[in-house]
């Protein structure tokens, strides 16, 4: 799981560096891909918790693989959670993922076919099929219930994304 993780963090990472964005980010960047991850968490941090979606996943995924810190999946589920209401599809894919094994979260396959759903229609490439194989574990109902709740967040712009 810590490779994938990885990969999609630097995937992530490539895309967005072009991007304009505060220039903390770019220097938590730098730091990052030198394997500085205590000036990455520094520069990061503050962006992550004045809601730049980015930061906040790339912050998640650090929580993830214990990268300047201790491994926290509670962390790392909480910050995917901020980036997800966001309209973020990777942190809405991973957060999906966290649901999927219960990592840092009760385990629920309904919140996380709902998570990938909306990671699928986000443009996510991988969440659509991972959606379909949380459906394998879920009767119909479930399976409806999982649905209308992505229905329920989307329509909300994200600010009603539980039960």
């Amino acid at each position: 799981m810590t490779l994938l993780y990885t990969t999609i963090l630097s995937l992530s990472l490539s895309f967005v560096a072009w991007m304009n964005l505060p220039q903390n980010y770019n220097e938590g960047l730098a730091a990052h891909q030198a394997g500085d991850y205590d000036t990455a968490l520094k520069e990061w941090r503050p962006l992550a918790e004045q809601g730049h979606a980015i930061t906040q996943y790339n912050l998640a995924l650090m929580y993830n693989n214990g990268e300047g810190i201790a491994e926290d999946n509670v962390e790392a589920a909480k910050w995917y959670q901020r980036a997800a209401e966001q309209g973020y599809a990777s942190a809405q894919n991973n957060l999906g993922n966290m649901y999927k094994y219960g990592y840092g979260v009760l385990q629920d396959n309904m919140r996380a076919h709902m998570w990938y759903n909306i990671a699928s229609g986000n443009g996510h490439k991988s969440a659509g099929d991972w959606r379909d194989g949380r459906a394998g574990f879920m009767n119909s109902s479930d399976i409806k219930k999982a649905t209308d709740m992505a229905k329920k967040c989307i329509d909300s712009d994200y600010k009603n994304c539980v039960n």
